[in-house]
């Protein structure tokens, strides 16, 4: 088969049904061309078309939805029930690739793709995989491919020293640590729990040689905040252990007085504590446990102190955010994920521990066809793994740290953390939103103000219009949505464009549901709408001419007014300094028989509403305009503000 440019071919409809009659017109004359496996010359000449796609797809995901719009097993109905009898042609292949693949795609490298965290890739990330991928290595020992070995060893201490580490975690110190690529920050989270119960288990046993492991296990208990990621409890479940979710402080930290009164108690308790998880950029809301106060009490306690920075860990090659660091030094193992925030595409995670034998303990075996003439002297970074064997991965962070170099990488953080910054400036602008939680590094966290249901109902439409993607968290009972700025091509410009469409996401939810707002005072109100005050609310009363203003023709009866505002909003707050002002005007509103200016109808619409403030109101045609009506009123219609008591009647 000749060589083609499927880039170009596949750019048009016309151009694809074409190549498609030509494939089947070879199909009739060479079937066997079609019935074997890829060879090479055909992976030269679809491995070209293939990055051509991807370099389209990247440069082009501003067009796409970025998050899908399918329901669970959509694709059961566009595949057959069992794979192909015969090989099938890569151009069927590729084709299916975006009838049926993409539409169930969350597009996490578009800019508006603002839930977790990154999940970044990058050209030299994705081209040194391709290269590792091409060499299929195995790097389990030394011996199974020194290379791998080597270069994994070299780039994790270029890490360490990128991000500001102790020397006592590079391999190139004279002690025992250095650093492993695992593949999740998960596992690095459970693998430092196994290394430390190991070591617990070996002190135990010295001291009191008749105590066995499984009576050991029974009693150890790990410590952690409850903000920390959900991967901590998991390696408590899986490790059996009991897990203690220590309260955080108002800043959402884990401190050392809750650790070391939760030590204390279970110690009375006969329990052994031996593990502490501090997290550094927590899932929820980027806080930061104090690793100063925990790290000095885990030393003084003998308790391992596993640093969890998988965020936040990346942001560290920026000197000005090493002061969360500070207390590193107490730490035995400390992990992050390149693969989040660094360009490296997933999976790829840097962890490193103080004292390499502690895993040595934990994980090695040793085999005779894993033994190799150098066993003893080389890293066999098998025995700092839950696997046996691990990926080349070392080659893409390798190309990505080269490619990048610091500078690079130092500006690409400082863009995101910027970026945040402007969102987090655009939300405090409107008073509707609040920031529960102080912003750090490329997290906002923010809400609407009211129930928990609004700021819900927002998210949702926000995720359902497909234009963004947001995803919640819980801070202390508070229903918050994260916004997280993910891909270096998010600008300004998208920042706000992406505000601007949750302001209107916002309106349609307040507009909907009247408990969201609370109530405002006149300044408050005139500060929001310079206008306010010229209009016929201002001076309206039973006895007031007929005004107009100048600026509009519009015109409404009273009833239109009042009866459109009761049918969008149904409750009425006022605040309470305000209160007696509002009446006058409203029972001149409801009493009157005049026509209202456009002004006039849009000072109603103003009103603020809340439903812990809220009181009842009949519609306009239910309501009598006579006397009967006025004592009516003056004896039933009566609300008190549920703040200050102040008895609000209209």
């Amino acid at each position: 088969m000749s060589r083609v440019n499927l880039s170009v071919l596949l750019t048009s409809e016309q151009n694809r049904k074409s190549f498609s009659l030509s494939l089947k017109i070879c199909y009739l004359f060479y079937p066997q061309q079609f019935e074997k496996e890829m060879d090479l010359e055909e992976y030269r000449m679809y491995g070209k078309a293939m990055v051509d796609y991807i370099a389209d797809y990247l440069s082009n995901i501003r067009r796409r939805r970025v998050f899908p719009d399918v329901k669970p097993g959509y694709m059961r109905s566009l595949l057959p029930d069992s794979a192909p009898e015969s090989g099938e042609s890569f151009e069927d292949i590729l084709g299916d690739v975006e009838k049926i693949v993409m539409p169930g795609i969350t597009h996490w490298q578009s800019p508006q793709m603002h839930a977790y965290f990154p999940a970044l890739n990058s050209p030299a990330s994705l081209l040194g995989d391709m290269l590792a991928d091409g060499l299929g290595c195995l790097a389990f020992t030394w011996a199974s491919s020194p290379a791998c070995t080597e270069l994994e060893i070299i780039v994790m201490d270029w890490l360490a020293k990128l991000i500001g580490l102790p020397e006592i975690f590079l391999h190139s110190s004279n002690g025992k640590g250095g650093g492993v690529i695992q593949t999740t920050a998960s596992e690095s989270t459970f693998i430092g729990l196994l290394a430390a119960r190991t070591q617990m288990f070996q002190h135990y046993q010295e001291e009191n040689g008749q105590i066995s492991e499984a009576d050991l296990n029974t009693r150890l208990v790990a410590y952690t905040s409850d903000q920390a990621h959900s991967s901590v409890e998991k390696a408590g479940l899986i490790g059996l252990v009991k897990m203690r979710y220590l309260e955080s402080d108002s800043d959402l930290s884990m401190r050392g007085d809750a650790l070391i009164a939760a030590i204390r108690r279970d110690r009375e308790k006969g329990l052994i504590p031996f593990f502490v998880c501090a997290t550094l950029g927590t899932t929820g809301a980027c806080a930061f446990d104090n690793l100063k106060e925990i790290g000095v009490i885990c030393e003084e306690e003998n308790l391992w102190l596993h640093i969890d920075a998988a965020y936040a860990g990346s942001a560290f090659v920026c000197p000005e955010f090493r002061h969360w660091l500070d207390g590193i030094e107490y730490a035995d193992s400390f992990a992050f994920n390149p693969s989040k925030w660094l360009m490296v595409h997933f999976d790829c995670t840097a962890m490193w521990v103080k004292n390499s034998e502690s895993l040595h303990r934990t994980f090695n075996v040793d085999p005779l066809y894993l033994k190799h003439e150098n066993t003893g002297l080389a890293v066999d970074f098998t025995h700092w793994q839950i696997s046996l064997s691990k990926r080349f991965r070392a080659l893409k962070l390798w190309f990505v740290l080269r490619n990048y170099g610091i500078k690079g990488l130092q500006e690409h953080i400082r863009h995101g953390v910027e970026m945040a910054k402007e969102f987090e400036k655009l939300v405090r602008e409107d008073d509707h939103f609040e920031i529960p939680a102080k912003r750090h590094l490329g997290l906002v966290v923010f809400r609407v103000k009211g129930e928990n249901e609004l700021t819900e109902n927002l998210l949702k439409k926000i995720n359902s219009s497909g234009r963004l993607h947001c995803v919640p968290s819980s801070l202390k009972g508070k229903y918050v949505i994260r916004f997280t700025v993910t891909s270096p091509q998010t600008t300004l410009s998208d920042i706000h464009n992406d505000w601007g469409f949750i302001q209107i996401m916002c309106s349609h939810i307040l507009n909907e549901s009247p408990s969201g707002r609370r109530p405002r005072t006149m300044a408050e109100i005139k500060k929001r709408n310079p206008s306010f005050g010229t209009s016929l609310l201002l001076s309206n009363s039973p006895m007031t001419p007929k005004i107009m203003n100048g600026s509009f023709v519009a015109i409404f009866e009273p009833n239109e007014v009042i009866n459109e505002f009761l049918e969008r909003n149904g409750t009425l707050d006022i605040a309470c300094k305000d209160s007696p002002v509002l009446q006058r005007r409203l029972k001149g509103l409801v009493r009157g028989t005049r026509q209202f200016s456009l002004d006039s109808h849009i000072d109603l619409m103003v009103a603020a509403h809340s439903k812990s403030e809220r009181k009842s109101v009949t519609s306009i045609e239910e309501q009598s305009l006579g006397e009967d009506s006025e004592d009516k009123s003056s004896s039933e219609d009566v609300s008190r503000c549920d703040k200050c008591g102040q008895v609000i009647s209209l």
